[in-house]
């Protein structure tokens, strides 16, 4: 129970938000562009001690920096968005000085200021690297989980050594990399953590298993289980994961499309459980016209089920990128990673402007 004291805080606390949220609605209607910068840094100390004679212990230092630009012109507004993370201390700033991650948002956002509504209907699409592998991530990752494979509820259930992509694809879920944000020497079980192909040029070669998994299911462990923290039991999750670079050149995915969508910078979005149907938000857009990159576009919605996407990967180019996020799932929020290069899909439902 909150003490007086808290109370007091808490009615602090309120007001002081009360106080931003009014100066934001009361934000001079001046065409003047604004930007709201932070940083979160945390240090753990995890230790995992069981009945199995298990007692291993791993300290995690991981740093993240957010910018968010807003772009005004009238009644218009529009935003920018990027927040570079590593499994490192305040040396993160070495690696990506905020000045840099500041332009990169506000470009962001005076180009989609600028932009046209996009157009609806279904075309080739060329999906940007880094965070452009959060569309795989949820429509595709989560379905490789023991979570949901061993309730047999992913339609990739049941299907090792089957064909589940096109060949282009491997698929790859990767504790080890150095100072990455999903990165861990162990995971929340204790087991070593490891890379682990999921996908290699179109077979399904793995899953991601955890201990109960593994009891469930019998397939081998892969470091998977992971956990916010105390109060949740571990289960299977992604680490950092991602599109295995592919031998074409960025410039050869555009060419020959004569219409089509480069989704430049992936948003948010939403997957429906078990069969991988998914909608996500591109942040930042561009038309494809006979080859080259047109005129920005905003709002477009990439709509789609994830196998099917899976199967309709053309080509891979050479320039993987990797990019953090938080993943939420039963054992709580997790930081992980999510990565490809440059890859063209056939085609995509892209929602917009009919």
């Amino acid at each position: 129970p909150a003490t007086p004291a808290d109370k007091t805080a808490l009615t602090d606390l309120e007001r002081s938000a009360k106080a931003r949220q009014d100066l934001t609605l009361e934000w001079p209607d001046d065409g003047w562009d604004w930007v709201l910068a932070g940083a979160s840094t945390w240090e753990e100390e995890v230790l995992v001690a069981n009945t199995e004679g298990v007692f291993a212990e791993e300290k995690r230092v991981r740093t993240r920096l957010f910018v968010l630009a807003v772009a005004q012109d009238g009644a218009e507004v529009q935003t920018g968005y990027s927040a570079p993370g590593k499994s490192v201390g305040l040396e993160l700033f070495d690696l990506y000085p905020p000045k840099a991650v500041g332009e990169k948002a506000a470009r962001q956002a005076l180009t989609n200021l600028k932009a046209r509504p996009a157009p609806a209907g279904t075309f080739p699409v060329v999906v940007g690297p880094g965070f452009g592998g959060v569309l795989f991530h949820e429509a595709v990752g989560h379905l490789l989980e023991t979570t949901s494979v061993a309730r047999k509820a992913s339609v990739l259930a049941d299907k090792l050594g089957e064909v589940v992509a096109s060949p282009a694809v491997t698929y790859i879920d990767d504790g080890t990399l150095p100072h990455a944000w999903g990165s861990t020497e162990m995971d929340d079980e204790g087991r070593p953590t490891e890379r682990t192909v999921l996908i290699e040029k179109g077979v399904l070669k793995s899953y991601m298993v955890d201990r109960l998994g593994h009891l469930l299911t019998g397939y081998p462990m892969t470091g998977s289980g992971r956990r916010q923290d105390y109060t949740f039991a571990p289960t299977s999750r992604m680490r950092n994961t991602f599109l295995a670079p592919g031998e074409a050149r960025v410039e050869d995915l555009f060419a020959g499309i004569a219409f089509g969508l480069y989704a430049k910078e992936m948003g948010g979005g939403q997957v429906k459980p078990g069969s991988g149907e998914y909608n996500f938000a591109v942040q930042e857009g561009y038309i494809i016209r006979k080859g080259r990159i047109e005129e920005p576009v905003r709002g477009a919605m990439l709509v789609g089920k994830g196998p099917e996407t899976l199967m309709r990967v053309v080509a891979v180019a050479q320039d993987l990128e990797n990019a953090p996020g938080m993943c939420g799932s039963l054992s709580g929020a997790v930081p992980v990673e999510v990565g490809q290069p440059h890859v063209l899909v056939s085609e995509i439902v892209v929602g917009g402007r009919a």
